[in-house]
Formats: C-alpha cells, structure tokens, sequence
C-alpha cells in the first residue's frame, strides 16, 4: 500500500499502532494524520471562540465606564488571553510541520540525524523531531 494512502485509511475504532507493524507503515501515517488533524482542528475551533469571546466583551467593555481597578483586571484577562493564542499558534505551527512531514515521508524520523524517533516516543509525543538522545543533548546545548 502506498503512504499517500494514509488520507484514506479507515481505522478501527480503538486503534493504536503497534511495534509489530512496520515502522511509519500507511496504518501508523493514518492514525497521526488522524490525531493531528483533530487536534489541529480543536485548536482553531478555540481560537474562533476565543476571539468571538475577545470581541463581545471588547465591546461590552467600550460602553461601561469602570474604575482603574475594572480597567486594570480587564487588561489582565486580555493579556492573559492572548498568550494562551500564541501558545496555541505555536502548537498549530507544530502540528502543520508534522503534517508536513506526514506529507513528505519524514515523520517519524529525526531531523537531525535521519534516525526513527521511535514508535513509542511518537505516541507519547506525535510532535516529536528527534531522537530522546538527540532532544536531551539539544536541551543540554540550550542550559
């Protein structure tokens, strides 16, 4: 089976790739594409409601004169809000890159080193682009 498959496989319901299957086999490329699709969808769906949320209470906010005090904690809320934005931007960066990689046949496998990441890191982080060696020496670098 082709990997430009992986768009068209259905999978069982409780489906989890096992060790036993080939490495990135169209089963295993089925199930992130699947998952991060779903995330990637769930975040935009709270950035929406973010915004609509942002926007009502901006313009709820316009027609009410408050004290310092209202002025100061809604400023705070914002800002509060927007960095929960840009975090979520960031992720949905992540999970566009890992479809990306899904796309081109890199998924799965370090950026660094060519090197399978390996299944087991793959399902506890899907957005994974090294190996735990390689993440660990990159943290190492940053200290």
């Amino acid at each position: 089976m082709a990997k430009a498959n992986y768009k068209t496989i259905e999978l069982a319901p409780k489906y989890i790739p096992k060790k036993s299957e080939p490495y990135m086999c169209p089963e295993h490329l089925a199930y992130f594409y699947q998952l991060l699709t779903a995330q990637k969808e769930e975040i935009m769906r709270q950035n929406t409601a973010t915004l609509n949320s942002m926007s009502a209470t901006a313009v709820a906010n316009s027609s009410i004169t408050g004290d310092e005090f209202d002025s100061a904690s809604t400023e705070q809320e914002t800002t509060m809000t927007l960095r929960m934005a840009e975090r979520d931007n960031n992720l949905l960066a992540k999970i566009n890159s890992a479809l990306d990689r899904i796309e081109n046949g890199t998924f799965g496998y370090s950026v660094i080193s060519g090197d399978e990441i390996g299944l087991s890191r793959m399902l506890a982080r899907p957005l994974a682009t090294m190996t735990i060696e390689e993440q660990e020496e990159h943290e190492k670098k940053e200290l």
